[in-house]
């Protein structure tokens, strides 16, 4: 019997969304209900015969809350928010099976660019795809920059190509308009990029009818050279499409999505059709939480995926949702448009959806190849940590400290996160040194920082505690607070002195439940504190190579940030030796020139140009620089 039941009667027979929440008042999952009651009973009617993700749900709760809302749209909105706020552990959470490559135009630059792109969409950005491969996007551009000579440099490319008043290459051989040195108007480049747009988009025949009459009238002038270039360029467009298959109508925008499902995953492939042509595909895996129909994975897909994507007119599935008509209501709100919820029974969009479906199969099946030996090398590495350490139990979240510096100057330090065996980059911290007298030093003042931050955000709800708990958290935000959760293990990156520094550093704040321990780099060997001898763990075993990639991430991690110092140090070092020349137009020089050394090629003429630097200035930052670059020959 669980203990946090709600009372007989308490629970209101009404729309709503509820949350389970665990000791340290985290939400672990979140869900909505046409009756709350009949939804919040089902959870405790039949403990043995739930499903069994759903039972060690129940087991990690401690109580449960809800909120009546009028409607069912208004259900879904509130249940969105709460998964989007709260990242609960336990809910239905679709990953990419892959990272996939978009093809974005930056509309919302002076000067648009089109660019292969991974990751979030940017807003005010026109995106393509998903495509399956880069090079598949590098192929198509290259065909269409013949006829649509749009800029694909980088911002210093560009910046520099108009600083000394020459094009890059694919200027000189027409394959873009070389807005840069003002062979185009910004208006005019703009207009290129957006028919380059709207040829992506599926609006191709216009393009081809109009080449196809310039070169017609180009040949009857007798213009042969520029009636052939005409010809060529209505080829490249050719050759663009015929990469892409037509599946259904030209006025088809549609997007295709197909299920494959066991009792515990899921996978979900997704075609995209517009104007008739698939145009791009993308696939995910889910982890079900509790026993769920395909209509209740897709509701959570749509509303998971749309949240910040493009919404077509029509979305083809392989079963309707539950609540069907509030998911249709809400994606036309989002897309501020008509949006068709539809399971095809027959035709071309019926075999299309047959085809997306083998897909998914096959994505499933290699997802769970992958899977098992991924969580058995991962579940055997960390047992192997624990034997090896002799802790009680295996490791979940191992913490890496590394520090670096140059000789002394700009020591930093860094600290990543593993858990289960994996890289959670968004706990990844930072931290620059205060007192840099050396490496045992400077690991005792981080293990200090950051576990002295751990107890003060533990301590602001007046509890401390265990290294497995995952509390506590903000009371005003409602979220994890940003140091509270300890890990297992920590390894610092060392020998028998850091790890004694670190654990010197834990014992100073009393906290007596984190294990510690450094993996030196010449013989990969593992030191416990206050042990003579290191633990030597074999070179074949996966335990150390989960050590190895833990220390070298923390490594790398360090590194990035001290050069990053570095880097700033050097340029601010170098401006310093200007009078007159306070930190703001320091800055405000580097943005404008980029580095020191464009700085110092630049003339009096050239300097003025930054705002807030007159003619006296500019002269002595010549003279300064200047003097000093001969200094250094």
């Amino acid at each position: 019997m669980l203990s946090f039941r709600p009372k007989p009667g308490s629970i209101p027979d009404s729309p709503g969304v509820y949350r389970f929440k665990d000791a340290a008042q985290r939400v672990i999952y979140v869900g909505k209900a046409k009756s709350l009651r009949q939804r919040l009973n089902s959870y405790f009617a039949d403990f043995a015969g739930l499903h069994p993700r759903t039972q060690t749900m129940l087991s990690t709760a401690a109580s449960v809350d809800w909120t009546v809302v009028g409607t069912e749209v208004e259900a879904l909105q509130l249940e969105y928010s709460w998964i989007k706020e709260f990242d609960p552990r336990f809910n239905v959470k679709y990953r990419d099976d892959k990272s996939y490559p978009y093809l974005a135009v930056t509309l919302s630059e002076e000067f648009p660019r089109v660019q292969v792109m991974r990751g979030a969409r940017k807003k005010g950005n026109r995106h393509f795809g998903p495509y399956s491969h880069a090079w598949a996007i590098r192929e198509t551009v290259d065909l269409l920059l013949r006829v649509f000579p749009v800029r694909t440099c980088s911002s210093g490319v560009f910046k520099r190509a108009g600083q000394i008043g020459r094009p890059c290459l694919l200027g000189y051989i027409d394959k873009c308009s070389a807005p840069c040195v003002g062979r185009v108007t910004p208006e005019e480049h703009r207009k290129i990029a957006e028919d380059f747009c709207d040829f992506m988009a599926g609006n191709t025949g216009r393009f081809i009818k109009r080449l196809e009459r310039q070169m017609r009238e180009a040949a009857a002038e007798q213009e042969y050279e520029r009636a052939a270039r005409l010809r060529d360029d209505i080829q490249a467009l050719q050759r663009a499409l015929e990469k892409q298959a037509v599946v259904l109508g030209e006025a088809t925008d549609a997007d295709v999505i197909a299920l494959a499902e066991d009792q515990l995953e899921a996978a979900v492939q997704v075609f995209y059709v517009r104007g008739g042509r698939i145009r791009g595909q993308r696939g995910w895996v889910v982890d079900k939480v509790e026993e769920t129909t395909p209509g209740e994975l897709v509701e959570h897909f749509l509303l998971q995926i749309y949240a910040d994507a493009e919404i077509p007119r029509e979305v083809l599935v392989p079963a309707l949702p539950p609540d069907a008509e509030a998911v249709q209501e809400l994606l036309a709100e989002q897309r501020k448009g008509r949006v068709e919820l539809r399971v095809p029974q027959r035709g071309d969009k019926k075999a299309l959806m047959e085809t997306v479906e083998r897909n998914a199969r096959e994505a499933l099946a290699q997802h769970k190849i992958r899977r098992a030996s991924d969580l058995t090398t991962r579940s055997r590495a960390l047992q192997e940590i624990a034997d090896a350490l002799e802790l009680d139990q295996a490791p979940l979240r191992i913490e890496c400290y590394d520090v670096s510096h140059l000789q002394g100057e700009n020591v930093v330090a860094s600290m990543v996160v593993f858990e289960d065996g994996l890289a959670r980059k968004s706990e990844y911290r930072r931290f620059a040194i205060k007192a840099a007298e050396g490496d045992v030093a400077s690991i005792h003042e981080v293990i200090t920082r950051r576990f002295k931050r751990y107890l003060e955000e533990r301590s602001a709800t007046g509890e401390i505690a265990a290294a497995d708990d995952l509390g506590p958290i903000d009371p005003e935000t409602g979220k994890p607070r940003k140091f509270a959760y300890p890990p297992n293990l920590v390894v610092v990156d060392g020998g028998p002195a850091q790890a004694a520094a670190a654990q010197r550093a834990l014992d100073e704040l009393g906290i007596d439940d984190v294990s510690v321990c450094g993996l030196a780099k010449r013989l990969e060997e593992v030191w416990l504190p206050g042990e003579d001898q290191p633990v030597i763990m074999p070179r074949s075993s996966e335990g150390l190579y989960l050590l190895q990639r833990v220390r070298d991430e923390a490594h790398r991690f360090a590194i990035n940030y001290h050069r990053t110092k570095r880097a700033k140090s050097v340029k601010e070092s170098a401006l310093d030796a200007v009078p007159g020349l306070g930190p703001a137009r320091r800055q405000a020089l580097l943005k404008h020139f980029g580095s020191v050394k464009r700085l110092r090629e630049a003339d009096v003429a050239e300097i003025q140009q930054v705002q807030g630097i007159g003619p006296a200035l500019a002269e002595v930052i010549v003279s300064t620089l200047k003097g000093e670059g001969r200094e250094r020959t």
